[in-house]
């Protein structure tokens, strides 16, 4: 089905060439191409800021700078005549991450000086530099911010952006055909960019690195790419730390930190070089497009599912980030309908099992009319306070007699939203109730919600 998809997008006439992949928790599982060899390096664009942002992740998890900083911190001569007002905060290294910076949205105008030099760069931030907005205030994509960013990394590490990712990323990580320049030691060579002109693919030459670098210089392979998108999902994994950056920075990026205001469909904003959507309550993808003259990009995973897709085209404007939002959907659409069972209940505390099985017990002796004190090493205080014993037992005899009185089938998860929550179903001879229980904060949890009712979906 994704083949399909990618090969009606270049049918279309989107792009000369793709290549696409598909990966989950094991790596990737299935790659293709048209139009080039196998292992050919893209330019990924911003798919770029993705390393960036883990880069000053790990230079702030070494204490050599902090994300409130102000960015006048490192980079002092960033004139700052053209903030709205005399008021305005000084845009901080977190704003330049999340996009709220204040600086207009500039695709067009960034996307042509990948190679401006540090000089020029210079000379372009004592000019000084128009906001938008308040700093801190709002969402605009901003790719001067990350060129920013890319000059904050240079000053605290001492060393050239390009040298310090591929010294902290992407040697340890593997990615060896991932990197800055046409020159990238990609098995299948390097897809060389076109647009379309007079009916006709016409090809663009590359730009060298230099001061945007940050904002999306890199290039690489559908097999590299996608184990970088598996090892930022597997922070979620038990065990995840790395020392290439810790699970818990990797966990970080994948935040949904500024709000994109412009989005209406479902709750979707910027983490750390990174969108984040909010697909339901328990369903998010991280994602990131990247479009540079000649190429497009995207990359996207389910965290829940730890399911994936790269896809790369050689075009300017192809639209490739379409065709993999459609394969994403569509894959993870399959999965719900293949479901059978219901979703899996999280790991839980042990003590939320442990309180499972007493509340358990504890009605059981309630329905057999033995209404037993609420064990104050069992409950928190708030219970007896919220709904009075009798109270609680008039109403479990209510909903015995509903459902003909409980039997002895074993009690089956209903479903939970973290490790201090779970609800359950008890069986009776015409019916069932739903437990529902939530534990306390405390080090040695306690049950501070307990719910009871028939359900009546399940009869």
């Amino acid at each position: 089905m994704s083949d399909a998809l990618f090969e009606e997008h270049l049918a279309r006439g989107a792009a000369p060439a793709a290549a696409w992949g598909l990966f989950d928790a094991d790596g990737l599982r299935h790659a293709r191409q048209s139009g080039v060899a196998a292992d050919t390096a893209f330019r990924i664009a911003s798919c770029t800021k993705s390393f960036t942002a883990a880069a000053l992740l790990s230079l702030r998890d070494e204490g050599l700078l902090g994300l409130d900083d102000p960015v006048t911190r490192t980079v002092p001569g960033l004139s700052l005549a053209g903030l709205p007002s005399a008021g305005s905060a000084v845009p901080t290294v977190r704003m330049l991450l999340t996009m709220s910076s204040g600086l207009p949205t500039d695709d067009p105008w960034a996307d042509r000086q990948e190679a401006m030099t540090a000089a020029a760069f210079d000379a372009l931030l004592a000019a000084g530099v128009r906001f938008e907005a308040e700093p801190g205030t709002r969402f605009a994509y901003s790719n001067l911010g990350y060129a920013l960013l890319g000059r904050v990394i240079e000053v605290v590490s001492g060393r050239s952006y390009q040298s310090f990712v591929t010294e902290r990323l992407l040697t340890p990580l593997g990615l060896a055909s991932t990197g800055f320049d046409a020159s990238v030691a990609a098995p299948g060579g390097v897809a060389v960019g076109h647009r379309r002109h007079a009916g006709a693919w016409e090809p663009l030459p590359f730009t060298g690195p230099g001061a945007f670098s940050a904002i999306g210089g890199l290039f690489s392979t559908v097999a590299d790419l996608a184990r970088w998108a598996g090892w930022l999902a597997s922070a979620f994994d038990a065990d995840a730390d790395d020392a290439v950056l810790s699970a818990a920075s990797r966990r970080e990026m994948q935040q949904l930190h500024r709000l994109d205001q412009t989005v209406s469909e479902r709750p979707t904003g910027y983490g750390y070089g990174l969108f984040v959507e909010q697909y339901s309550p328990s369903s998010r993808v991280v994602s990131h497009s990247g479009g540079y003259p000649g190429f497009s990009a995207h990359m996207r995973w389910s965290l829940e599912q730890r399911l994936g897709v790269v896809a790369f085209s050689n075009a300017t404007y192809s639209r490739v980030s379409a065709t993999a939002t459609a394969v994403l959907d569509a894959l993870l659409a399959e999965r719900e309908a293949a479901a059978s069972a219901p979703a899996p209940v999280p790991p839980l505390w042990p003590e939320t099992r442990a309180a499972q099985t007493a509340v358990t017990e504890l009605l059981a002796d309630w329905a057999g009319g033995d209404e037993k004190p609420l064990e104050p090493t069992l409950f928190s205080e708030n219970v007896a306070l919220d709904l009075p014993l009798e109270r609680r037992t008039a109403a479990l005899r209510l909903a015995l007699a509903d459902i003909g009185g409980l039997t002895a089938g074993s009690p089956t998860d209903a479903c939970s939203d973290g490790p201090a929550h779970l609800a359950w179903f008890l069986p009776g001879a015409s019916g069932r109730l739903r437990v529902e229980i939530r534990l306390t904060p405390e080090a040695r949890p306690r049950v501070q919600t307990l719910l009871v009712a028939v359900d009546r979906a399940g009869r």
